[in-house]
């Protein structure tokens, strides 16, 4: 949570001069200098690789849920968010009678006279992002909103006192199980009470009472934003209350002019249509349903390329297109699941002898790392969606998946020495770059074959032993 001082800036509308609410936003800026801002890349602390102990090693995968990677779909998003509280705050200048007014009756008990800045026009806007688990919407949404600063401290605006002292720019808060809205109330205040570091308050007793409780709380605080997720949780069910709770937000929108932003995973998009009015206010500002990210697209590309950077085993294996293919065939293009993949794949190759990534550590670590969400239902139609056919799996194939299982290495990758108590030696002599000069004898087996007694000339020569622990010792 960022709490800044009020700095106040010439806005660019004309109309917005003179209001603090807006004037003390960040400053528009080109999407390069907001990508920057959005970002976030921790050291690579490149010379950790080289530790000795890979207990330290595996310490600094942590970094990697630190990476904040923008993507395209991000640039929408901002600007439909920046412009949403900058239209919300427009009908709310504090120093404007309009909003004294407003901010001292309740939305359905306004005087019958008139300010003479005229009555109070709501200019909330609906914002809706659809998208199944994981794909990136709480990610997207937490940096976007992390642009701005939580809290607003407010002194003198143009030498005047300001009504307030602290501006909320945003609040997020989860769609309850139950669809109440009383539920809903009761954690819109408690997440107001947190932000603003006070005691709790008490809800009041009965839902009337307790919805205009809350909004005078969202009004007192300036609200510049309320972000809901989970309206997935939001069932439409007979009973309809579902629809009070859905119309109580709408009323926020309409009354209050608070733009709402709905997070939620499909099938919420499909109820909002049945209604063409709900599906109209919560479209009125923006609305996306992100889609799991392609091989070849240029996001997807952008992520695992900051992704990759992230590696402290030992060796640095670099990004090949096969391995990148092979992320994205596990993960249908999720990237927190492909974060998570390539995460435990380093965790279960740090401190072995080989710690090269391969296809098969991906997808062993992609086994450990996502073994409940490979087998939800949206991972299981995406991958059978994007599969080709192919005929039945050769015999030969099996018997090196069972030969496999006597394998003692932690990835299961059988392209790599599998007895740990050789897998030093062969992993040296696989990347001996001058193995044939070491060789004394590179014809020892072939000479051997031409005598009377092949396997007696191998074990005098000490090739072939008949009892290898004993002669060993």
């Amino acid at each position: 949570m960022r709490v800044e001082s009020a700095k106040y800036n010439k806005p660019i509308l004309p109309e917005h001069n003179g209001n603090p609410l807006i004037e003390a936003l960040p400053p528009k800026l080109p999407w390069q200098e907001v990508m920057n801002k959005l970002s976030n890349y921790p050291d690579y602390a490149e010379d950790i690789a080289e530790h000795p102990d890979p207990l330290v090693r595996e310490e600094y995968l942590m970094r990697i849920k630190e990476l904040r990677q923008p993507l395209e779909e991000y640039q929408e998003c901002f600007r439909a968010v920046e412009r949403a509280i900058k239209v919300g705050y427009s009908a709310r200048n504090p120093h404007s009678p309009t909003t004294i007014q407003y901010m001292h009756y309740n939305i359905d008990e306004l005087p019958e006279i008139t300010p003479v800045t005229g009555n109070f026009i709501p200019k909330g806007d609906g914002l809706t992002l659809i998208g199944d688990s994981g794909i990136g919407k709480s990610t997207m949404i937490e940096q976007v909103l992390n642009y701005f600063p939580s809290i607003i401290v407010h002194k003198k605006h143009d030498g005047k006192e300001v009504p307030f002292k602290h501006q909320v720019v945003s609040l997020k808060v989860d769609c309850p199980h139950s669809s109440s809205v009383r539920d809903l109330c009761e954690e819109i205040l408690s997440a107001l009470d947190l932000v603003l570091g006070r005691e709790l308050t008490k809800p009041e007793a009965y839902i009337g009472s307790l919805t205009r409780q809350i909004e005078q709380h969202i009004k007192t605080c300036q609200l510049g934003i309320l972000v809901i997720d989970e309206m997935q949780n939001l069932q439409f069910k007979k009973t309809g209350g579902e629809n009070k709770l859905l119309n109580y937000i709408h009323r926020l929108v309409n009354k209050l002019g608070i733009p709402i932003f709905f997070i939620a995973n499909p099938p919420f998009d499909e109820s909002l249509v049945t209604a063409l009015k709900a599906a109209r206010r919560a479209e009125s500002g923006y609305f996306k349903k992100l889609k799991v990210l392609d091989a070849e697209d240029q996001s997807w590309r952008a992520f695992i390329d900051a992704l990759w950077n992230y590696q402290w085993t030992n060796p640095y294996t670099e990004l090949s297109d096969t391995l990148a293919r092979k992320l994205h065939e596990l993960t249908c293009g999720n990237i927190d699941m492909a974060a998570r993949t390539y995460t435990e794949a380093q965790r279960l190759l740090i401190g072995s002898d080989d710690e090269t990534i391969t296809e098969t550590s991906l997808e062993t670590a992609y086994n450990v790392a996502c073994g409940l969400s490979k087998s939800t239902s949206e991972i299981i139609a995406q991958k059978t969606s994007s599969t080709l056919p192919s005929g039945p799996v050769r015999n030969s194939r099996i018997a090196k998946q069972n030969s496999s299982k006597k394998k003692t290495d932690k990835t299961g990758d059988i392209t790599k020495p599998q007895h740990p108590e050789f897998a030093a030696q062969i992993t040296t002599l696989l990347k001996d770059v001058d193995l044939a000069s070491k060789i004394a004898d590179p014809d020892k087996i072939q000479s051997a074959l031409l005598d009377d007694n092949p396997l007696n000339r191998l074990a005098t020569t000490g090739v072939l032993m008949s009892d290898p622990l004993a002669e060993l010792g």
